[in-house]
């Protein structure tokens, strides 16, 4: 890649594009593998999603919106329920949450992990069975402790010597004993973002194993008569496809258990191998099936338990975006066109929306690639390569960097773009003062707004015009 000094965006020069992508045979046709389960373009070539038409949704809506698939979302939750029937499966709050789909995921039997005080409101808010929530963090607050105590969480997942010192004199105050689980760094290297890979050991969550960090945190948790030591924790990162590195990090984190058990004479009943199962976002990405993942697991795990003679401890997973991103698509609306003339004779098309890094941060955050589509009308004319845009004064506020559109893309069209359900509105901000786009939950021709859009209002509120 020809290095550039506006960064790697811009070195990908003119209409060729990167290696994989290839223009369609047809620029209208969905990729179904990227899209929702209840997405498709219907005869007028616009986009439709759970039976509502995208154009209906942003008249009466505005644009930009995530459109939440529901029925997508819980065919995909019962999909990990029922192919990880021996597992407790959690829904990562992180990824999207709101009351509704609190519930959503209660309903469908599914347990929540939340990281922050706010994610436990909206659990609490919703109704949640506060058993059946898990709180992770690196960081968690006395004040965050110790609400999860008083609503009785049913797991707390240590990160620190610290936090164990705090967890332990809240629960003396409260004459209670806190259920606690040990987060451990196995040292695996997962084929992710760095920024997003959470299990090699120079990165800030969790006990190492390899230094004895982990041992002395569990050994500590156990003789805390405070403390109920539930079992380990171990996550080797998110977006992940290749199940080489669940294998070697449940190896490392058996062997712990083993030696706890051996050692300090404890069998802790649970065992979490955390997740982070990938979706696809373009072409390239090819998603395993929850059953599948779920054999290749219970098989490691298996084997591992068998070779150190221990009894298989329950299982727990974390599925992370796999539930809540492919079941959202973010709708815009076209403001502007332009081609634009680079090195070397070359040119591109640049599409300007009405959102943005505000809305989606992960194109400039992670370098992610997304995909997107006309989602207003049908098109004959020829495609070309585009990159879409968004309206903030910023050169890295891009959205999708690559896809083919149909060259005569206008003002007024709208451009739906896939596979936004995870880490985008539960990202957001409100960058140049722009109000966050809202939550339209649709199903059987029905749309209803889940999450509201931010209005000037909102924007306004927080600030106290002191002198």
């Amino acid at each position: 890649m020809r290095a550039h000094e506006a960064g790697v965006l811009h070195a990908d020069i003119g209409h060729s594009g990167p290696s994989w992508l290839r223009p369609p045979r047809d620029v209208n046709d969905l990729v179904v593998s990227l899209w929702s389960f209840n997405a498709k373009k219907n005869a007028d070539g616009a986009l439709e999603v759970g039976g509502v038409d995208l154009r209906d949704l942003v008249a009466e809506h505005g644009s930009p919106a995530y459109v939440l698939d529901e029925g997508d979302f819980r065919a995909r939750a019962r999909a990990f329920k029922e192919g990880f029937k021996d597992f407790d499966v959690y829904y990562a709050g992180k990824a999207f949450l709101c009351t509704t789909v609190v519930r959503w995921v209660m309903e469908e039997g599914l347990n929540l992990d939340i990281c922050s005080g706010g994610e436990l409101a909206v659990a609490l808010r919703a109704g949640a069975d506060p058993r059946r929530l898990g709180f992770h963090g690196n960081n968690k607050s006395e004040q965050e402790l110790a609400r999860a105590l008083d609503a009785g969480v049913g797991r707390i997942i240590v990160d620190s010597e610290y936090e164990i010192t705090r967890l332990i004199d809240l629960a003396a105050e409260r004459k209670t004993v806190a259920p606690v689980m040990v987060r451990v760094t196995p040292g695996v290297e997962a084929h992710t973002h760095a920024y997003i890979a959470t299990a090699h050991e120079d990165q800030k969550f969790g006990f190492s194993i390899t230094s004895g960090a982990a041992f002395e945190a569990v050994a500590r948790v156990n003789e805390a008569p405070e403390l109920e030591l539930l079992g380990l924790h171990s996550h080797i990162g998110s977006q992940i496809f290749d199940s080489s590195g669940f294998e070697i990090a449940a190896k490392r984190v058996i062997a712990l258990h083993a030696r706890v058990s051996d050692e300090l004479g404890v069998d802790m009943p649970d065992l979490d191998l955390g997740g982070g199962f990938g979706i696809a976002y373009t072409t390239q990405d090819d998603p395993s099936d929850p059953s599948q993942l779920a054999t290749e697991l219970g098989k490691i795990v298996e084997h591992e338990c068998k070779a150190l003679d221990l009894v298989v401890p329950r299982l727990s997973i974390e599925p992370g975006r796999a539930i809540v991103g492919p079941a959202v698509c973010t709708v815009y609306t076209v403001g502007t066109t332009k081609e634009v003339a680079l090195d070397f004779g070359q040119s591109r098309t640049y599409v300007s929306v009405d959102g943005g890094m505000s809305d989606n941060i992960r194109t400039a955050l992670y370098d992610a690639d997304y995909s997107c589509t006309l989602a207003n009308r049908y098109s004959s004319a020829e495609p070309t390569l585009a990159r879409v845009v968004g309206k903030h004064c910023e050169s890295g506020d891009i959205v999708v960097k690559d896809e083919f559109m149909p060259s005569d893309l206008t003002p007024g069209d709208l451009v739906a773009v896939p596979g936004t359900g995870a880490y985008c509105r539960s990202m957001a901000s409100n960058y140049n003062h722009v109000p966050r786009p809202p939550v339209i939950a649709v199903r059987d021709g029905q749309a209803r707004v889940v999450v509201r859009r931010e209005t000037e209002d909102d924007l306004l509120i927080l600030d106290t015009g002191a002198q």
